[in-house]
C-alpha cells in the first residue's frame, strides 16, 4: 500500500478472518484540496460493487413472494419493446439478458447527470438486443438499473429507502447510502481522483456516477465487514436465496470467471470490483477460509484486485489468491467508461 501513503488519494483495506479484523488500516486523503486523511469509517462510492447489494434486494422480495427470478421483465416494465419481452429477472441478475448498455445511447450533448429512472426512457426506444436472452453473456449495467426498478415496483418503496430499510439498518451500516444528491448525504467522504501530468485532479463525478441498482453506493471497511458477516448467516437471505447469489450461474468472457448474481465466482474465492470515475475498489472472499479482503479506493489508478489477492496469499498461501490473468477493461471489467475530454 506504499503508493497510497502522504498528501495522495488513498485507500481503507480491512482483513476479516471468522468476522473478526486481521487487519484494518487507512492510507492517504480522503480530500486532498481539504487535506482530510482516510480512515476505516471513509465512505468510498462502491460503484459496481453496489451490484450485490441490488441483487439481495431482488432476492429478499422473492422471499416474500412479492416477485418471483424468473419472471418476465416486461411483466414489471411493460414500456420496454419488443425485443425486451422474453428478459427475466434471473437474466438481468446474471448479465445474460442481451440487453443494450444505456451508456451507449446516452444522448450527444447530454450535461445533466443521469438517474436510474432516466435508464428506462433510453432503452425505450431500442428495439434490439445483443444476443437472444439467455443464449450469451455481456456484462450489463442497464440490466441492474432496470432491476432497481423492478424493485421499486415490487415493493411500493423508493429503492435507496429500500436499501436502507431492509439491508443497511438491519444490519448495521449506518453510514452506507445509495446516494442521491438533494436528499441524502453521505458522512466521511472520500472524493475521487484521477491522475494526470504527474498529478492528481479531482474526477468526483461523471455523466453515470448518480445512477442506482448498477452502482452508487457509498460505504466504509467497517460497515462492509457487518456485511460480510451477514453472508455467512439468515439474518438477512435464507440459505437457499444465499445458495442462489453466491452459485456459479453463467460463464463469463473470462474462462475462469463465473457469475452468480451480483458475485464473480473464481476458482474458491467469490469477488466484484467497482470502478467509476475516480474510484477503484473491490471485495474478495474465501467463504471456505471464512476470511475477505475489502479494499477501497478514491482513485482511478492502480487497480485494486492484484492487490487484494496478493493481501490474501499472505494470510492464504495455499489459496486460490494469485490469479494473475484479470482484465481491467472490457465488458467484464463491471467498469463505467471513463469520460473522455
Amino acid at each position: 500500500m506504499r503508493s497510497y501513503q502522504g498528501a495522495v488519494p488513498g485507500a481503507s483495506v480491512v482483513v476479516l478472518r471468522d468476522g473478526a479484523p486481521l487487519f484494518r488500516r487507512a492510507y492517504g486523503l480522503a480530500d486532498v484540496e481539504g487535506g482530510v486523511a482516510a480512515t476505516p469509517a471513509t465512505n468510498y462510492r462502491l460503484a459496481s460493487m453496489s451490484k450485490q447489494f441490488t441483487s439481495a434486494a431482488v432476492l429478499l422480495l422473492a422471499q416474500g413472494g412479492q416477485l418471483a427470478i424468473d419472471d418476465s421483465v416486461h411483466e414489471w416494465l411493460p414500456s420496454l419493446p419488443e425485443a425486451a419481452r422474453e428478459m427475466t429477472i434471473r437474466q438481468l441478475l446474471t448479465h445474460t439478458s442481451g440487453l443494450i448498455d444505456y451508456e451507449d445511447v446516452i444522448p450527444v450533448g447530454t450535461t445533466s447527470q443521469l438517474h436510474y429512472p432516466d435508464v428506462l426512457p433510453l432503452l425505450e426506444s431500442e428495439n434490439r438486443s445483443y444476443f437472444l436472452p439467455g443464449t450469451n453473456y455481456r456484462y450489463s449495467n442497464s440490466g441492474y438499473a432496470l432491476l432497481a426498478l423492478i424493485v421499486e415496483r415490487a415493493s411500493g418503496d423508493n429503492f435507496a429507502s429500500f436499501l436502507q430499510q431492509r439491508i443497511f439498518r438491519p444490519l448495521q451500516m449506518q453510514h452506507t447510502v445509495a446516494f442521491e444528491d438533494g436528499v441524502s448525504s453521505v458522512a466521511n467522504r472520500a472524493y475521487g481522483y484521477s491522475a494526470t501530468n504527474q498529478s492528481w485532479t479531482r474526477t468526483d463525478q461523471s455523466l453515470t456516477s448518480a445512477t442506482l441498482g448498477d452502482g452508487g453506493i457509498y460505504s466504509s471497511i467497517d460497515d462492509l465487514a457487518n456485511w460480510d458477516a451477514a453472508l455467512y448467516d439468515e439474518r438477512l437471505l435464507r440459505p437457499e436465496s444465499l445458495s442462489l447469489a453466491l452459485a456459479p450461474a453463467t460463464k463469463t468472457d473470462d474462462p475462469s470467471v463465473q457469475y452468480g448474481f451480483g458475485w464473480r465466482i473464481t476458482g474458491e474465492s467469490l469477488w466484484h470490483s467497482g470502478e467509476t470515475m475516480g474510484f477503484r475498489s473491490v471485495i474478495v472472499r474465501y467463504p471456505h477460509h471464512h476470511f475477505t479482503v475489502i479494499v477501497l479506493t478514491n482513485r482511478d489508478d492502480p487497480e485494486p484486485y492484484p492487490t487484494a489477492l496478493a493481501i490474501a496469499k499472505l494470510f492464504l498461501p495455499s489459496a486460490d489468491a494469485t490469479r494473475a490473468a484479470y482484465s481491467a477493461a472490457g465488458p467484464d471489467s463491471g467498469a463505467r467508461p471513463l469520460p473522455t475530454g
